[in-house]
């Protein structure tokens, strides 16, 4: 593996202008005021680092095509994490995104690894991808199956991913065991775009309709753990989907013989705990040829998808005055958008990554705080879904260890894992459980 940004970056991420919750209040940015967007002044955009091949590599901030913004909630540190590598492999024009959503103890830590190595895995394949060397029949060959462009970006991902996380389990310096990531990726060449997704984290594409109006396209889906694909998976593995009593409608993965560690969702880097259980790190890898119709891209963690939809996402972006304010006022919408629609619960990290495709020109005319009355009205939104201020609710946790769970005996109730009963399936467990034990100790306690 060749060196990444994290070595090369030097005093650029590790000065006095980087904060690693990521709970950036120090850019340049806008506020509303009456109405208006008034410019905050800050050399905050040129924070950028050095990766592989000369890449420009930001942890936060904006360029041309790029706006990020991070904040951290209320349930501890941030435990996202996000970058864009421009120039990526070396190749002008090529981008390479992420967002890492960290869960468990060591969450944050994970994220960061993530973040700061699998960009570098990613670009070392670059020079073996090129669309200069594959040649295929545009007008025939449109579909991923016969794009030989996507299989190979697709192999790559695959690899790549799969390199990661065998790389995060022998770190004893990270602890990994109960803690994990998911990641949702993607690579933009050109036309091509490529999309890897590890997780309940999401990508979305703004494009235009037949009537030239803005419209949101889900690129990626949630990796949860009551799809049913996902389900049949963990099941045979022996793991156990099942959702608490209090949050009946999320689908957690527990372990065979132990209410740990609930995590709410099917994929993800590290949880090594649940690796033989049906928890697995493969991203399921998709292929877009982007066109003139499509706009700008946002990827982000699922603090941001639990409150605000992908059609509210594209409107608050399409009407930032700037782009260089874009994520961060997606970020204010989301945290607004908990306040009024679960103000029971603890605001959770977002993190925002918005790619944009073109340069920069008025999308939509009318004003934020139109949109706002319009279309984001969270007061509104909150009555109509009944939700009232003593409502009990989910907090968004990813992951609950320890937690005492009570299983449904209602088959229809909840799903649950394969036991018949007997003691071969819990014999079968505690011996998996024993090895885990005895890996665990290579890691770093916690």
């Amino acid at each position: 593996m060749g060196a990444c940004c994290t070595c090369q970056r030097g005093q650029n991420f590790e000065g006095k202008h980087h904060n690693h919750n990521h709970n950036h209040n120090h850019h340049n940015y806008y506020e509303e005021n009456n109405g208006e967007q008034k410019e905050i002044e800050d050399d905050y955009q040129s924070i950028v680092g050095r990766g592989d091949l000369g890449a420009n590599v930001r942890l936060c901030g904006f360029s041309k095509f790029v706006s990020m913004y991070s904040q951290q909630g209320k349930k501890g540190i941030n435990q996202d994490a996000m970058t864009v590598w421009e120039n990526f492999g070396g190749q002008k024009g090529m981008f390479f995104c992420g967002v890492f959503d960290g869960h468990g103890p060591s969450g944050h830590k994970v994220a960061r690894y993530v973040r700061d190595f699998l960009p570098s895995k990613i670009s070392s394949y670059n020079n073996e991808i090129s669309t200069n060397s594959i040649r295929w029949d545009v007008e025939k060959d449109d579909s991923e199956a016969d794009n030989p462009y996507f299989v190979a970006w697709r192999d790559k991902f695959l690899k790549s991913f799969k390199e990661m996380d065998e790389e995060l389990e022998g770190d004893g310096s990270i602890e990994s065991y109960c803690s994990g990531t998911t990641a949702v990726t993607l690579v933009k060449q050109g036309e091509h775009l490529i999309v890897g997704n590890l997780g309940d984290s999401r990508a979305i594409i703004c494009t235009r309709d037949d009537k030239n109006e803005l419209v949101s396209e889900q690129l990626t889906v949630d990796l949860k753990p009551n799809l049913p694909a996902e389900y049949e998976r963990i099941r045979s593995c022996e793991g156990r989907v099942m959702a608490m009593e209090e949050e009946p409608s999320v689908y957690r993965v527990w372990m065979p013989d132990q209410d740990c560690p609930g995590l709410a969702m099917a994929r993800a880097f590290g949880d090594f705990c649940l690796k033989d259980f049906g928890l697995i790190s493969v991203p399921e890898v998709y292929y877009r040829k982007l066109t003139e119709k499509d706009e700008f891209i946002v990827l982000a963690s699922d603090g941001l998808w639990d409150v605000l939809s992908n059609d509210e996402v594209i409107r608050i972006v399409a009407t930032a005055r700037k782009r260089s304010i874009a994520a961060r006022l997606v970020v204010h919408h989301a945290v607004r958008a908990w306040k009024y629609k679960y103000p029971c619960a603890k605001v959770d990290d977002c993190a925002v990554v918005c790619l944009f495709l073109k340069r920069q020109r008025p999308l939509l005319t009318k004003s934020l705080s139109e949109v706002t009355e319009l279309s984001l009205n969270y007061t509104e939104l909150a009555s109509s879904q009944n939700n009232t201020p003593n409502s009990k609710i989910d907090d968004g946790l990813d992951t609950l260890l320890n937690y005492q769970l009570k299983e449904e005996k209602d088959p229809n109730v909840v799903a649950t894992g394969l036991n018949d009963g007997s003691g071969n399936d819990h014999n079968k467990s505690s011996s998996r459980h024993a090895r885990y034990l005895s890996r665990r100790k290579s890691a770093m306690n916690f």
